[in-house]
């Protein structure tokens, strides 16, 4: 009989979905993946989770508590580390002993770790798999293989998605670091980037919609998932402090910004972060900062919540549309 494996839809499963499916299917594990966030999953997170997580952590257990009496295990990854030299929130590491902790009669729970601090190599040839394998039904070797199949799996994602977001318009000006110019890049009269966690911009009920909004006012709205990581660290060590931040997502969002600000492909950006998340407290600073210095270049930066509501940000929004487009007229 086949397992059944439930993997809540929140978090780091917005951004490494083809790896985890890939995964538990090579495992011969059938994968279930929880609904669309809604009012009821979030009410369920919010009556499991301690107060001080965010509204995305949250959520997750609601998506958690949805899926316990639906399969035979529970997907919740460990996530230390996706690249040498950086980390992943510290709430990520400890996911699965909360959901332990907290999820009445849930289900054995797939804890598989996932650091790469010391290099991929290192970390395939010394996979910690005993409970996972033991969980799964496999053998460690299978285990290994399963691995490898899930970051070619992820690669070709990523690909993907970057090769999507070509650039359309007249003559293609670069920049030295692969940039395009605002007259080439886009034939849509105004472009908002937006900053945020794809975990947050991916849900359309924690973020309040926000990428449908801006779409609805005739703006075009790119995220840095469109753009290779490789490219938004080269700008992120740009920076005028040269003081590089711990974070993976930190990383990503601070070397959009910079892009954007330097290469003028966005006439402004709005910045979404969590009440509660600590790493993102400190990397909207640097974005703030960055952005005291480039006046130039307007930022707006929305805070969501359990109690924020669409109506506010919908106000927020459109006034700064607004700004943007009669500051983008006079020049």
């Amino acid at each position: 009989m086949t397992m059944r494996v439930g993997v809540p839809r929140g978090l780091l499963y917005h951004e490494y979905a083809p790896a985890i499916h890939t995964f538990l299917e090579s495992c011969g594990a059938e994968t279930v993946v929880s609904p669309q966030t809604n009012r009821e999953i979030l009410e369920k997170g919010l009556a499991l989770c301690v107060d001080d997580a965010c509204l995305p952590v949250k959520a997750f257990f609601g998506h958690a508590a949805v899926l316990s009496d639906q399969v035979d295990a529970l997907f919740v990854a460990r996530f230390v580390s996706v690249e040498r030299g950086a980390y992943i929130c510290p709430k990520f590491m400890g996911l699965p002993d909360m959901i332990r902790a907290r999820l009445q009669n849930a289900p054995p729970i797939i804890d598989m770790c996932v650091d790469i601090r010391q290099g991929l190599g290192s970390y395939v040839s010394s996979l910690p798999c005993s409970d996972t394998c033991k969980i799964l039904g496999v053998a460690p070797r299978r285990l290994s293989w399963a691995v490898g199949a899930a970051l070619m799996a992820q690669r070709k994602e990523d690909r993907r998605r970057v090769k999507r977001f070509a650039p359309s318009g007249s003559a293609v000006a670069r920049t030295g670091l692969g940039g395009y110019t605002r007259e080439s890049i886009y034939e849509t009269s105004l472009t908002i980037g937006v900053l945020g966690h794809a975990y947050n911009l991916d849900d359309a009920y924690l973020s309040l919609g926000l990428i449908s909004k801006l779409e609805k006012m005739g703006v075009k709205a790119v995220t840095a998932e469109d753009y290779a990581y490789d490219n938004l660290r080269r700008w992120e060590r740009r920076g005028a402090d040269r003081k590089q931040v711990f974070w993976t997502a930190g990383r990503k969002l601070i070397g959009a910004a910079r892009r954007w600000r330097e290469t003028g492909e966005v006439d402004g950006m709005v910045h979404l972060t969590s009440f509660g998340c600590g790493p993102e407290s400190f990397v909207a600073e640097v974005i703030a900062r960055d952005a005291a210095r480039h006046p130039a270049m307007p930022l707006i930066i929305l805070n969501v919540d359990e109690h924020s509501g669409e109506a506010g940000m919908a106000t927020r929004l459109e006034a700064f549309v607004d700004t943007v487009r009669m500051g983008k007229s006079k020049r």
